[in-house]
């Protein structure tokens, strides 16, 4: 089946400010379910092996998207790279949320794409954003979660916390790129200005969408416990655990390979058959 990519397509959102996103699906008549592939800290959209994973979404049936959070540090410009370190650190979930909205506007009105059958995958913090919208949006019918943190509720403590109230930004390493990546005080008061609609539990009990849950057993970064509290919130959800996978399910970048690594390919041929069963099959009309 012939894919088609398109890549670097540049969305506006006029509440945050412009970023790219990537499109593959098949050359078919038949409109097709969208799936929103939502990444995490300190990641983007074509970081490791997700653009693999997107190809393989589009050869089975789907309509993938990918896309970078306006202030997740790349640019329009330069969306490989952290080269906006000062966006990065401007960073909230109010934010991510509406690039998030924005995007499902966006995709859903294209031509190719069943309204009627919009999916979230979210990875590790983008799982927790991903939960958020599905409760909050009643447009999406499926939710896929990787990796996922159960809190966004993830700041520094005691006197780290009262440092960076006082000095209004704090910095970590990326392991990476070895970059210090700065975090100012207002990503903090963004969450307490809005602490109940960031409720990620509360949020997974009300999701009504069909919801996977997946999370490898040797997460390194995101304990596998996190998904066992998020199934238990939504008993409804079905829960996937790969054993011995670590928190990309072993994909890396630069990842230099033109095949997915065994456990994101596991995982990825688990989320096409929970789609399959649970979605393309069911009339949403």
């Amino acid at each position: 089946m012939k894919v088609t990519v398109q890549k670097n397509t540049v969305i506006s959102n006029p509440e945050t400010r412009n970023f790219l996103a990537d499109a593959y699906y098949p050359e078919t008549e038949t409109k097709l379910p969208l799936v929103i592939f939502v990444h995490g800290y300190k990641g983007y959209k074509d970081w490791g092996a997700w653009n693999l994973m997107a190809e393989r979404f589009a050869q089975a049936g789907f309509y993938f998207v990918k896309f970078n959070f306006s202030h997740n540090g790349t640019t329009v410009e330069n969306p490989h790279d952290f080269d906006d370190l000062e966006a990065f650190g401007n960073n909230n979930y109010s934010k991510e949320l509406s690039d998030l909205n924005v995007v499902i506007n966006h995709f859903s009105n294209e031509p190719q794409v069943d309204k009627n059958k919009i999916v979230l995958i979210g990875h590790s913090r983008g799982g927790g954003i991903s939960i958020i919208k599905t409760a909050e949006d009643i447009r999406i019918h499926g939710l896929i979660t990787l990796a996922s943190v159960d809190s966004l509720e993830r700041f520094p403590k005691d006197n780290a916390f009262e440092n960076w109230k006082k000095e209004g930004v704090y910095f970590i390493e990326n392991g990476r790129t070895k970059q210090q990546m700065p975090h100012y005080y207002q990503f903090f008061e963004d969450f307490e200005n809005n602490f109940h609609r960031f409720d990620v539990e509360r949020c997974m009990e009300m999701a009504k969408a069909h919801v996977l849950v997946v999370h490898g057993t040797d997460d390194e970064s995101v304990s596998s416990k996190n998904s066992d509290h998020l199934h238990l919130l939504n008993p409804n959800s079905e829960l996937f655990l790969v054993e011995n996978a670590n928190h990309t399910f072993y994909a890396k970048e630069p990842w230099k390979e033109d095949f997915m690594p065994y456990e994101l390919s596991l995982v990825t041929e688990k989320c096409i058959d929970f789609l399959n069963e649970k979605i393309v099959n069911e009339d949403f009309e």
